[in-house]
């Protein structure tokens, strides 16, 4: 990767680029994110389905849970994607996961294949998000 900082067009095409490797049989519902990490590496991910729906895994874990096995613990920005509606918003599972390795003011791109696009923060997703330290005694 150059020096040039990526603009966020650019990580919503990687998600979007990750969107088409999705494996969705059921729901046919491809969503797409790419995690930017402050060194300016991108991983990027893809929900994955199962017929034992549990065994499941949303895009956004997906990329986080990459970046996390091979090391990486400082993330920057994350975008997500789908052909949804409104700029598609990450479920319950994974802004907890987003909140446990990323930092509450972190930028996180939500966006749509229409082009619509919203811009938040992991706490403006899941404010009070359950947090290691919750479990000190």
């Amino acid at each position: 990767m150059n020096n040039k900082p990526l603009d966020n067009t650019q990580l919503i095409e990687e998600a979007h680029r990750a969107m088409a490797k999705a494996y969705v049989p059921y729901s046919h519902f491809p969503v797409g994110a790419a995690l930017l990490t402050k060194s300016g590496k991108i991983y990027t991910g893809c929900n994955i389905e199962n017929a034992s729906y549990p065994v499941s895994n949303c895009a956004e874990r997906t990329a986080l849970f990459k970046a996390v096995s091979e090391g990486e613990r400082d993330f920057a920005t994350l975008a997500v994607i789908a052909p949804s509606k409104r700029p598609v918003p990450p479920c319950g599972m994974c802004r907890q996961a987003v909140s446990e390795f990323c930092s509450p003011g972190m930028l996180v791109i939500l966006a749509n294949t229409d082009g619509a696009v919203t811009r938040t923060t992991v706490a403006e997703l899941l404010p009070g998000a359950f947090q290691p330290e919750d479990m000190d005694q």
